[in-house]
Formats: C-alpha cells, structure tokens, sequence
C-alpha cells in the first residue's frame, strides 16, 4: 500500500556523467531527508521533522493559547463551553498570536488588549465581553503556572450588561404550553422548574441520578453537586416511566437528546405554544423566583438549583422581585401578623 507523505517536496539534479539523483525534504525548503522514500530511515527522519515543525513557537502568545488546550483545565470544560472557546481561541490567535510573551508585564500591553476588546465591542458588546473572558482565565492559566509574566487582563470589568432577570415564565406561559405541545416536551418544562438546572445537565441526566425522593447530579460547568427533593409534581411525572430507559428526557422517537435538536424543538414547541421572549434558559431563573415567593431563604434556593449565593441575590434583585405584585402582598401580609394593630 502506497502512503502520500503530504507536503513532500523532490528537487532531482543531473550530473555531467548524465546520472542523476533525486533529493527529497520534508517541504519545500525544509530539512533533507536520508535514504530512499518508504525506507524506514526515511520515515523516521520525515516524522522527526514534521513533529518539530507542529511545535508551537515558544515565547509568543500562540504557546499559551495551545498549551491551555493540552491543560487538564480545559478537559475540565464541559463540551459545549470547548466548542465556544474553540471559536475564539482562533480569533485571538489571529490577532494576538504571534505577541511576545515578554511584553505581557509592559504596562502597555493592557491598553493594547482594550483597544481590541473595544472595536471588537463595536459589532456586538456581549461577544466581546465572552472574548474577553476567554484570554483572560487563559492568561491566568499561564500566569500561575509561570509561562506568563503577567495576566494583563485581569479585571477588565464588563461592556455588556443586559440582563434575562425580566424574563420569567408565568403561570399562564407554563398552562399554555402543556395545552400546546406534544407530551414528550412536557417533562423537561417541569424538570426545569422543579430543579432549576441548567439545560446541558438536565439532557444527560439519567435515571440512576433518581432514588423516587430525590435527584443527585454534578453540574458540568461548575462541577457543583446538587441533591434535590423531588416535589409532587415532578414526581407523579417521574414515577411512571421510571428506569424505563437510560436516560430521563426523550425526544419523539423515544431516544435522548442532541443539544442542538433539543433547542430547535424547544423554539418550535414555544412558537406554537405563543410564548414569546422566553427561552428554557430562562426557566432557571423562573425556579429561583418561584422558590423566593414560597419563602425560601436565599441559602436554600443555592443549595437547590447549584448557584453562588451572590447569583442567587443578582436573580432576586429588582428586575425579579420589585415587579411581582404576589411578592410585595405577601410581605405586607406576613408584616401584618407580625405587627400589633392598636384598638
């Protein structure tokens, strides 16, 4: 069997003699290789060069940006964050790969890097912020481990600050869509709500994770573990398909998820269901609200849905909590029974 070695590059000189000799490289300019081609000498000098050509160049930026792909950092990333840090790795190494490390402690160096942010802001100041939270815990990475003097973009604070907190599922959006969409979209509404779990870990969750009282599962962007009491709603769903298959949410042909189907079926199930501006993102947020209305403590939503205590107080800021008119009465109505009307 004949193997094509790629970029394999002849030059073929004639002798006066009227002999003559092929000369082969490993490219077009790059080291001579011995003996003849297929010949075990020559594909180890081959495979010798090509690996020192793949290396990445030491001392500029494209090093960090490989070596953190290679990191036991990144595999703990959960799949669907390498694909996102992927796409802009690649913008970053187009602008920035071939910056020297050593300028890294010039104070300059910042500026630079926020100029970019900046124009780059100009299209789109959400996409810009995730690219700055890319190069930012990758300089961090390198900085740590001493294969960066310094991480200029720490701390660079945020352009974009829009906010989901308005978007809450009510209980008319929840009502209009179980009239409207098939029964096997049904169970991830009520999962989300009753969880608050993020989408990705509800697709792979499995009916090992479920005991009939409770659910246990390790979040796969935090790598928080979460035990959930099952309320009685989720569970009258729950127990009558219990360990039927290996994993809890099915799409119509009885088999799990793809993210990508899930997501086009979600946006189509919302369409007919007439629930506009909400997203299955958003049901995370509505979980948190619904277990402040019932008197939860903001420790206890944490410890439910996987949040940071202070996630937990951003969600129940005003853009939740000030425009819900069942909040506000049920405050005045526990102050009154705390309060003493004089006769």
């Amino acid at each position: 069997m004949r193997i094509r070695l790629k970029r394999l590059n002849s030059r073929t000189k004639r002798f006066s003699n009227g002999s003559e000799k092929t000369y082969w490289c490993a490219w077009k300019g790059g080291p001579s290789l011995p003996g003849e081609p297929g010949s075990p000498e020559f594909m180890a000098a081959y495979n010798a060069a090509v690996a020192r050509k793949v290396q990445p160049p030491q001392g500029v930026m494209l090093s960090i940006l490989q070596g953190f792909q290679a990191s036991s950092k990144w595999d703990d990333l959960a799949p669907r964050t390498k694909r996102d840090y992927v796409k802009l790795i690649k913008i970053i190494e187009l602008k920035f790969g071939d910056f020297p490390l050593g300028a890294l402690g010039d104070r300059r160096t910042r500026g630079i890097f926020m100029a970019w942010r900046d124009k780059r802001a100009k299209a789109s100041r959400r996409q810009e912020d995730y690219g700055w939270q890319v190069l930012a815990p990758i300089l961090s990475w390198a900085h740590g481990r001493g294969l960066a003097i310094a991480n200029p973009c720490e701390k660079g604070g945020r352009l974009y600050h829009g906010s989901r907190a308005e978007n809450v599922w009510t209980d008319a959006d929840e009502a209009s869509f179980f009239a409207s969409v098939p029964k096997h979209l049904h169970l991830p509404l009520i999962l989300a709500l009753w969880t608050g779990q993020r989408q990705g870990d509800l697709l792979r969750l499995t009916w090992h994770a479920y005991d009939g009282e409770r659910i246990r599962l390790r979040q796969s962007k935090t790598g928080a573990r979460v035990v959930i009491s099952v309320g009685a709603p989720l569970k009258a769903m729950m127990d009558p398909m219990w360990q039927k298959t290996e994993n809890v949410l099915l799409n119509s042909d009885g088999v799990p998820w793809t993210s990508d189907g899930f997501r086009s079926s979600w946006r189509k199930a919302c369409k007919a269901a007439i629930v506009a501006g909400l997203t299955f993102n958003d049901l995370r947020g509505t979980a948190v609200t619904r277990l402040a209305l019932a008197g939860c403590t903001v420790p206890k939503i944490a410890t439910i849905t996987g949040h940071s205590l202070r996630d937990v107080n951003a969600i129940l800021d005003s853009n939740y909590l000030n425009r819900d008119l069942e909040f506000g009465e049920s405050a005045i109505r526990n102050l009154e029974k705390r309060t003493q009307i004089p006769d």
